[in-house]
């Protein structure tokens, strides 16, 4: 059986519980960004032995391990047959803490760890700066390194190419204009923008990595408005996700998937 690790996001892992079993396999990092993949961990941080705020268990999961930095060991251990990268998390401001760096994801923000010393004087670089796309830059040329240093350079790579929806089809199958779209509560977005870092960022992953499989559902990127999650410019139609289980198929994981349904990840909003 395939050992897949994803580095990514919610538009691949829900593959799995949406098209098909077999999550319970997988190994999962999201909520992260490439510099903060490969940062320090945030000194003096101490996560709460409950769950903070409103969070589930998962979603705590995925943010101490952003600001402690052990998804990279965990990564590295899991040695996986095959590493599929998205780049949808790559959305959010990165927080400065020190030599840390951290996205001020949802979960961040929810569960209310701004509030402890360790980030009293952390600094927001936003997404779409110069400084980010540096640090960005700087990220991944560390990470296809990495690749290329360690086991990491016998698994198959896979890059599930994305863009946010700018549509959505309602019930009736009417389409229409996504609006009035936020990264967080009161941080709206402008949809070209960020998928124009997109475009910027895929290339450069393209032109530093070693050389990577490439899956593309775009001719079916439309917003669901009855996804599970509700609606964003990131949660497809159903005709997405089978298109990409077709592509992943093609490249020799149609066995990765099971008939047994898989608790769904936490939603990209």
């Amino acid at each position: 059986m395939p050992r897949i690790a994803i580095v990514g996001s919610c538009i691949t892992r829900d593959l799995w519980p949406i098209r098909g079993g077999g999550a319970e396999a997988l190994l999962y990092i999201s909520r992260t960004s490439l510099p903060g993949l490969l940062s320090a961990p945030a000194p003096g941080f101490h996560p709460s032995d409950d769950l903070p705020g409103d969070l589930h268990q998962h979603e705590h999961k995925a943010l101490v391990a952003d600001l402690r930095k052990t998804a990279l060991s965990a990564l590295l251990a899991y040695r996986p047959t095959h590493l599929i990268l998205d780049l949808i998390d790559e959305r959010f401001d990165l927080l400065s803490a020190g030599p840390a760096l951290a996205s001020n994801s949802g979960e961040m923000v929810r569960s209310g760890y701004r509030t402890q010393p360790a980030f009293d004087a952390a600094r927001t670089i936003h997404r779409l700066s110069a400084a980010c796309d540096r640090l960005w830059l700087e990220a991944a040329g560390e990470f296809a390194a990495l690749i290329r240093g360690t086991p990491l350079a016998r698994s198959k790579l896979i890059l599930h190419s994305a863009r946010w929806a700018d549509h959505q089809r309602l019930p009736d199958g009417e389409v229409r204009p996504i609006e009035n779209v936020e990264i967080l509560g009161g941080q709206p977005a402008v949809i070209a923008d960020y998928n124009a870092l997109l475009e910027r960022q895929e290339a450069a992953l393209e032109a530093l990595m070693p050389p990577m499989a490439k899956i593309d559902a775009g001719a079916f990127r439309l917003a669901d408005s009855a996804h599970r999650w509700g609606l964003s410019p990131f949660h497809y139609v159903p005709e997405y996700y089978d298109e990409v289980r077709r592509q992943l198929a093609a490249l020799g994981l149609e066995d990765a998937f099971s008939d047994r349904p898989a608790a769904p990840s936490a939603p990209a909003a």
